[in-house]
């Protein structure tokens, strides 16, 4: 049974019952997606578009890493044109996976490219609009003429798409809206998806309707706020068109893959999304086998334990608002999220154990050094530490164990929900544990009257994200300020699957405002194999599971942007358009910057992914021809066409004259 959400807030079928959401079926070649079908995956490539035999080669990588779509950049109408070439090489060669042409900027690219691919993709903010960062207010009247201009310049794509047979994406992105809808709605969720509807509405109005849309941010917060109103605005207007889900300019490695985790689990999460491409800064096989792991983990999700509906959610879904919490112990209230590392089923044996989570002690001062992603919380069970514990770590041991210590004050108890219930101990600092089903009214009423606690919000449940969701509805609804931290478990993972999951589960709350904290446990027998084969061996080492799951819980805060710790890039994933190596690039560029944290730095390949795209970064490294560099400062062009042998030295110069350089790391480990 489907709940009911109140108007505004129906951007899924449930809150608390997974459902996939269904939208209309769209034809893509042989290859449809959307209605009843599995989720799609696609990527794109990075060869030049001319270069047919590379193209040919590199599409056939992707389509054996499993994509079910190929991309091709089109910039002008010769790639357009070219794009029958590869195609019949494809076929030629027993390949017939539906191609997508990337447009920007060129309409007569795109109607070429109509006639020989299965789909495009055009950009509302660049096909027939302009972004020059001007302000200019529109009257309703002038408003409604560029409408017009733009309906004039996109209807002929439309008339071809209708001939051929040929699908097409609008794809909105944040940094490229359009200076008319950045005027009228601001830099935000409601103009991404106005942009897009727009184009859609033009569509319509021909009886087009092989339409795919999407919402892409390097921000995971608002790509996934602008998705959930593109439902909630479809749904008003009766629409259902599938969606492509990505976030962009994620980058690589790593923080790439959890940064799209964060953003695409989310949506997932409520069952949204009918494709997904995953933009990492690598060889585009490199990103079918990620995308892969996060659609599979939702094929059986419909048969998870019931959880209670809720008829009002005390929530908006589309805007950022932290759930009220008062402190206790530095955690809570305005204090950034906390991160607990869980030493529990590892002996300590001495100050080298703490290593791995950037605890580094100096035995000739008898001094701890921290690294910038330290955690604030250990969690060690049924031990004490044999050393005293570093300064600004805190310890916390289980309920039972502390009842024993005769030195209480060295550790904090941890107790079960039930043992909470049982104990008469009010005046310490403690941590409960407890899932949604734990909230009885004696549980209720029982944390009202202690205000010396953190809760560990736990839960058992397949659909484990929503059900901790209803646990943060039930707090708030109840009035209950106490801080709350994260904790999920996970069984039989890779590291991968640990990235990726927990990047979903704990992400997708923390941008809605829910959680002071974070906590992973995963078994003794939770290893960094290679799960994706040759695709993450540029990546992943053999590293213990604390130093594994600590990074990882780091980079979730900093991909939900509720803790900054190291430095962020924001590098496009590489294409046809790109003029110089962007993996080479962003690699020479983070081995230099990787100290500085809290900067945001952009690398994009090309104007196309230029300064709207990067809005969100403090500076930007841009191809602007070949062999040159043009460099930006947030919006603005600073230096231009710079040689690139030289491009990297001054972007640093840049970041010293701004005082944002630092000679050194904070620490040296």
């Amino acid at each position: 049974m489907i709940e009911t959400i109140s108007k505004i807030k129906e951007y899924c079928n449930s809150l608390t019952k997974y459902s996939s959401y269904k939208t209309r079926e769209v034809k893509v070649g042989n290859v449809p997606l959307g209605g009843n079908n599995p989720i799609r995956i696609q990527s794109m490539t990075i060869t030049n578009t001319m270069d047919t035999k590379a193209t040919v080669e590199q599409t056939i990588r992707m389509v054996e890493s499993g994509c079910d779509y190929v991309r091709i950049t089109a910039p002008s109408k010769f790639e357009a044109q070219n794009l029958e070439n590869i195609k019949k090489e494809l076929r030629t060669r027993g390949y017939d996976v539906p191609l997508i042409a990337d447009i920007h900027f060129t309409p007569n690219a795109a109607e070429i490219a109509a006639r020989i691919v299965e789909k495009v993709r055009v950009n509302p903010g660049n096909y027939a609009d302009r972004k020059k960062f001007e302000v200019f207010e529109y009257t309703d009247d002038q408003y409604e003429a560029e409408l017009e201009r733009i309906k004039n310049k996109f209807s002929p794509l439309i008339k071809v798409c209708k001939e051929y047979g040929t699908a097409m994406r609008i794809g909105t992105n944040h940094g490229s809206l359009s200076d008319r809808i950045m005027n009228r709605y601001g830099d935000s969720p409601l103009g991404m998806v106005e942009s897009a509807l727009e184009f859609v509405r033009i569509c319509e109005d021909l009886n087009y309707y092989e339409i795919v849309l999407s919402m892409k941010a390097s921000n995971p917060q608002v790509m996934v706020q602008a998705y959930r109103l593109l439902v909630q605005k479809m749904k008003e207007e009766g629409m259902n068109y599938p969606l492509h889900l990505g976030v962009t300019e994620a980058g690589g490695g790593e923080d790439g893959r959890i940064k799209s985790s964060v953003g695409i689990g989310t949506l997932l999460e409520d069952g949204l999304g009918d494709t997904i491409r995953v933009s990492l800064t690598e060889d585009p096989e490199h990103e079918a086998p990620v995308a892969i792991m996060l659609a599979e983990r939702y094929k059986l999700r419909e048969n998870h334990p019931y959880i209670k509906s809720i008829e009002e959610p005390p929530f908006n879904p589309y805007e950022y608002e932290k759930r009220h919490s008062f402190e206790v112990a530095g955690i809570g209230s305005t204090n950034v999220a906390r991160v607990v590392a869980d030493y529990s089923k590892r002996k300590i044996k001495d100050h080298k154990d703490l290593s791995d989570i950037g605890y580094f002690y100096d035995s000739l001062t008898d001094k701890w050094n921290m690294s910038d992603m330290a955690p604030d919380l250990l969690y060690l069970g049924k031990q004490s530490l044999p050393f005293d514990i570093p300064n600004g770590l805190r310890a916390i041991c289980d309920y039972s164990y502390w009842l024993a210590l005769e030195e209480k004050s060295i550790s904090n108890p941890f107790f079960t929900a039930q043992e909470f219930l049982d104990s008469e101990y009010k005046n310490i600092l403690k941590f409960v544990s407890a899932d949604l089903n734990s909230f009885t009214t004696d549980f209720i009423n029982k944390i009202k009257d202690d205000n010396n606690l953190v809760l560990i919000l736990t839960t058992e449940n397949e659909h484990g994200m929503a059900e901790q969701r209803r646990a943060f509805f039930e707090l708030i609804n109840n009035e209950i300020p106490h801080p709350v931290i994260i904790k999920r478990s996970y069984n039989n993972l890779s590291a991968d699957q640990f990235r990726l999951f927990a990047s979903t589960d704990l992400g997708s709350l923390l941008i809605d405002g829910y959680g002071d904290g974070v906590w992973a446990e995963v078994p003794d027998n939770f290893s960094s194999d290679k799960a994706n084969g040759k695709y993450t061996k540029k990546f992943l080492k053999e590293e213990s599971k604390e130093k594994i799951i600590n990074r990882t819980l780091f980079g979730i805060l900093q991909a939900a942007r509720v803790r900054i710790s190291k430095t962020e890039y924001i590098a496009c994933p590489s294409c046809g358009r790109t003029l110089f190596d962007l993996q080479e690039t962003t690699e020479m560029i983070r081995k230099r910057t990787e100290h500085l944290k809290g900067v945001k730095i952009a690398i994009m390949g090309c104007i196309v992914n230029g300064p709207g795209e990067m809005a969100d970064a403090d500076y930007g490294y841009v191809g602007s021809g070949v062999g040159k560099i043009t460099l930006y400062k947030e919006k603005d062009i600073v230096k231009r066409n710079i040689p690139s042998e030289d491009a990297v030295d001054a972007l640093i110069q840049l970041i010293k004259e701004d005082g944002k350089w630092i000679e050194t790391p904070v620490s040296a480990q």
